[in-house]
């Protein structure tokens, strides 16, 4: 399984950028697959999350900013990112993880469950 991010870049606060994930390698639709991302000195975080069946979750720091979506038949998850603010300044990771059960469980049991991971993507928001 490999998963391929696109999409960063560097953009003002307050503006938009879409994070994009090409996988292949399976094609099980019952993974759990999500965006998570990494500040410099900081622990990587969840930051939304999706199931095969498209219900989504999403941190408090994304949530009404963020949208998550992914492509089935494209084997494609994107994230949209509006309102962009200076500590939105990370390195944003695809993942996917095996689940019958969706995405279910706290967010650290759902960082836990995944088993496949890119190589980031970074994104650099200026004040």
């Amino acid at each position: 399984v490999q998963l391929v991010e696109s999409g960063g870049g560097s953009v003002q606060s307050g503006g938009s950028l879409t994070l994009s994930c090409a996988t292949s390698g399976y094609t099980d639709r019952d993974y759990c697959m999500g965006w998570f991302r990494q500040a410099p000195g900081k622990e990587r975080e969840g930051v939304a999350i999706i199931d095969n069946y498209g219900s989504s979750s999403y941190a408090d720091s994304a949530k009404g900013r963020f949208t998550i979506s992914r492509d089935n038949a494209k084997n494609t998850l994107d994230l949209q990112m509006n309102s962009l603010k200076p500590d939105d300044t990370a390195m944003y990771y695809c993942a996917a993880g095996f689940s019958l059960n969706g995405c279910s469980g706290s967010w650290g049991a759902v960082f836990d469950g995944m088993d496949y991971w890119g190589r980031g993507t970074l994104v650099t928001i200026s004040s």
